[in-house]
């Protein structure tokens, strides 16, 4: 049986995979009805959400594998907190000859960009559409 410290755990790296998640998960009514859209057995309450969300409970272990699985995070860092142990491929990182005529900065930044790995490639385009939406809207 998990201990309150290793509930709690779970309910900090919860709140982090929901953040970088595109699913915009604002409360446990939420979580519960997102969650039971793919999950294939017993359907949970938003109660049980909410006692995942403060650390009171944890999910039993395929509750944890739909998850993982719609988070996309590895299911032992959810579960333990332990990382992935085989590496993921990473991207080469970009040569300056392969980003054309651009501002020192612009090629810093994309060559950044291109050595991240996919999640954190996709908060940030996440990020900076969001911020060109909203200059557009204060531009007109």
């Amino acid at each position: 049986m998990p201990t309150p410290d290793e509930k709690q755990a779970f309910a900090n790296r919860l709140k982090q995979a929901l953040t970088r998640s595109s699913a915009k998960i604002e409360s446990p009514s939420e979580l519960a009805l997102q969650f039971n859209l793919r999950h294939q057995g017993e359907p949970i309450t938003p109660q049980a959400a909410h006692k995942w969300l403060s650390g009171r409970t944890m999910p039993t272990t395929d509750k944890l594998g739909t998850l993982a699985n719609w988070l996309d995070v590895p299911l032992q860092w959810l579960r333990f907190g332990i990382p992935e142990t085989t590496a993921k491929p990473r991207r080469k990182p970009a040569k300056k000859s392969d980003l054309g005529n651009m501002a020192a900065d612009e090629t810093e930044l994309i060559m950044r960009l291109r050595a991240m790995p996919e999640v954190r490639r996709k908060l940030i385009m996440d990020l900076v559409q969001q911020l060109s939406l909203d200059g557009e809207m204060w531009a007109s």
